[in-house]
């Protein structure tokens, strides 16, 4: 028994990936940009999206995206996707013990590089982690990644939180699929390939 984890995320060509679908997701150190997805979206990116979650069996967030996501989808009618993400089982990340009133939400209390390994270890199936950038870093450090699903905006931002910081741990990646919406979204997948491997050209 043992589960994928598969991060999705919206990213800028430069790779920020910080409130994508509007000011007020995350504005956190003075970011003034957000919103810089809606103009993008057609018909191939909505089938881009069903297919992500359609795949899903479960979705793992830190508490940030969390709360910007539980305050949205329970609203949401079942024929516009509220029956899949708001029925699917969901984990939120979190440091500090809260409570979690979006139905079929399980918090997981303590660091984060246990506790999700720990959760990988205890379910089938695919886990996306969509959204929640400083989760993901720590998910990227503790190797605990499986894949990446990543569409990415003809857009350049030139700051904000991006899905590969200065920082961020060494991995190998092996393209798996790529497609291109009308609207210029590059949909992006690899899987984990362990360590990088390092030669010379000369």
């Amino acid at each position: 028994m043992a589960s994928r984890l598969v991060v999705g995320a919206f990213v800028s060509l430069d790779g920020v990936m910080q409130a994508p679908g509007g000011p007020s997701e995350d504005d956190s150190n003075d970011f003034q940009r957000g919103g810089w997805l809606p103009a993008h979206v057609d018909e191939g990116f909505n089938r881009i999206m069903g297919d992500v979650l359609d795949r899903a069996d479960g979705m793992l967030l830190g508490r940030k995206s969390y709360d910007i996501l539980s305050s949205y989808w329970p609203d949401v009618p079942d024929e516009e996707g509220g029956a899949k993400i708001n029925s699917m089982p969901k984990y939120v990340a979190t440091r500090t013990p809260m409570t979690a009133a979006w139905r079929n939400t399980q918090v997981l209390v303590g660091e984060a590089a246990q506790t999700v390994a720990e959760l990988k270890r205890s379910t089938d199936g695919e886990i996306l982690v969509q959204g929640s950038t400083d989760l993901i870093r720590t998910l990227q450090e503790a190797e605990l990644v499986d894949e990446y699903r990543l569409l990415v905006f003809p857009v350049v931002l030139g700051e904000g939180k991006r899905l590969f910081a200065a920082g961020t741990a060494a991995a190998g990646l092996k393209l798996t699929g790529s497609t291109t919406t009308d609207a210029g979204v590059v949909y992006l997948t690899y899987e984990w390939a362990g360590k990088p491997s390092y030669s010379s050209l000369v």
